[in-house]
């Protein structure tokens, strides 16, 4: 995707739509195996070839963004990215109960993943731009999951569905494809996340998602024997989704996200019934409600952690959906240590053990610290000023950026623009985007520097590079 592009429909209605599109083509990928393999162990499997097809879309969309510079070249990948979901949800839709149908089903999914990860690469870039994305994720799973639960199939809308996911992938792709200009900056880049910050998060991430391992393993092996019928993980009790997803978007943004670790653990919590819960008579739908309350909180946390962090990391695409790897990679570890079959004590044991692990994590990384962040000192409480100091090109220009707010684009023009004496339609096609773009930002160069010239420019570069500046 370019990196000059934004979302002009927002990010709510950007994720919204990828969430109605990956719940459905992952519910209907779930029944690829119907008709076509004969052993209920194979049919259950295809649920984790899923997720193995999925963790490689999203880590192909990052290792796109990181390696291949032309933004034409990769809007190509994008376009066929949605050319083959386009084509294989319409064989999961008309195709059923072939061979081919299998196999649309984990290319699909592949290609979902991919655009998968071009959305929450966008989410991280929304979040460091001051978007409200607790609001933009929890409104936007919400609209999904209410989309999508009331177009299933048996419930005999089935000509809605394939318009509502054209619909849902047009929606998509304008959202990804269609160039814009970058939103403004509110204030000069944080400083880059540490290591640490980053191992904690994941190994929190981690956690949360495999206690939900054990029903999650259950409910799939109890759906698959009984067809679908008695247990069935896209009944009501789904829509329980709902409500959760809106309680972290109603407190996902405040105090700059101090809230979701606790709100995430809280809610997480509920786990531990389920495998005490299992097997008691009429605790299936209850127990149903408690694992989607426990899906709805590790899902929250691992969205708005990462997307906050991704843009201070060296490879933001690839930190930004590093959640949704995290997760099939958890359902792919509980799948093979066959969590589901433990007993009920060794269950609780882990359970009581990773929470325990998340308590101790959340507590060392300061996610209990719920107080806002300390306000800017005032002019009477600064310290004095430093004499200036002559700085580096780099540091000249970086100093630059976080003074007047250049967005990470304008930031590349102004390099150009002073450290080159090339015109306009050669720096076009080194950064590229088109002449009318770059004379967008060089216009919002000037307004913002307060510069006129393109010399007036280079006069203000070097008088930040002097520290006269």
């Amino acid at each position: 995707m370019p990196e000059q592009s934004k979302i002009r429909i927002g990010p709510t209605g950007l994720f919204a739509a990828f969430m109605f599109l990956q719940l459905t083509v992952l519910w209907m990928g779930n029944h690829a195996g119907e008709g076509v393999l004969l052993s209920a162990a194979q049919r259950e499997n295809v649920y984790y070839v899923l997720q193995i097809f999925v963790i490689p879309g999203f880590l192909s969309y990052a290792a796109v963004r990181r390696f291949i510079r032309n933004a034409r070249t990769r809007r190509v990948f994008a376009l066929c990215a949605v050319a083959v979901l386009l084509a294989g949800s319409g064989v999961l839709l008309f195709a059923q109960r072939t061979p081919f149908y299998l196999f649309a089903a984990y290319v699909t999914v592949f290609c979902l993943g991919y655009l998968g990860g071009a959305v929450y690469a966008r989410m991280g870039e929304a979040a460091a731009t001051g978007e409200h994305i607790a609001r933009s994720m929890g409104i936007g799973c919400a609209a999904g999951i209410a989309l999508q639960f009331f177009l299933q199939l048996q419930w005999g809308v089935t000509p809605l569905l394939p318009v509502c996911m054209l619909a849902a992938l047009a929606l998509l792709t304008l959202g990804l494809l269609r160039p814009a200009e970058e939103p403004e900056r509110a204030e000069p880049p944080p400083e880059p996340v540490r290591p640490r910050r980053l191992l904690f998060a994941v190994l929190i991430a981690a956690a949360l998602i495999l206690c939900t391992g054990f029903y999650n393993g259950y409910i799939h092996h109890m759906q698959v024997l009984s067809g679908y019928t008695d247990y069935n993980v896209y009944s009501w009790p789904r829509l329980v989704l709902i409500p959760c997803y809106l309680l972290f978007a109603a407190i996902g943004d405040r105090r700059e996200g101090r809230l979701v670790p606790v709100a995430a653990l809280c809610v997480g919590l509920v786990t531990v019934l389920n495998s005490v819960l299992t097997g008691f008579s009429g605790t299936y739908r209850l127990n149903m409600c408690l694992f989607y309350c426990a899906i709805a909180s590790s899902v929250a946390y691992y969205d708005l952690t990462f997307w906050r962090l991704a843009q201070r990391t060296g490879h933001p695409a690839l930190w930004a959906s590093m959640g949704r790897v995290l997760d099939s990679a958890m359902v792919l570890l509980s799948g093979a240590l066959h969590i589901s079959s433990l007993p009920v004590a060794a269950v609780q044991g882990l359970n009581v053990a990773g929470f325990a692990a998340v308590i101790v994590l959340m507590t060392a990384g300061g996610d209990f610290n719920l107080a806002a962040a300390p306000a800017p000192e005032t002019a009477a409480e600064a310290p004095e000023p430093a004499a200036p100091a002559p700085l580096s090109a780099e540091g000249a220009l970086e100093r630059m950026r976080d003074r007047y707010a250049l967005t990470a684009r304008e930031a590349e023009v102004l390099r150009e623009l002073v450290l080159t004496e090339d015109k306009q339609t050669a720096i076009g096609e080194r950064l590229s985007i088109q002449v009318k773009t770059l004379q967008k930002h060089v216009t919002r160069l000037y307004q913002k520097t307060g510069a006129t010239t393109r010399s007036g420019l280079t006069e203000l570069y070097h008088k930040t590079l002097s520290g006269a500046e």
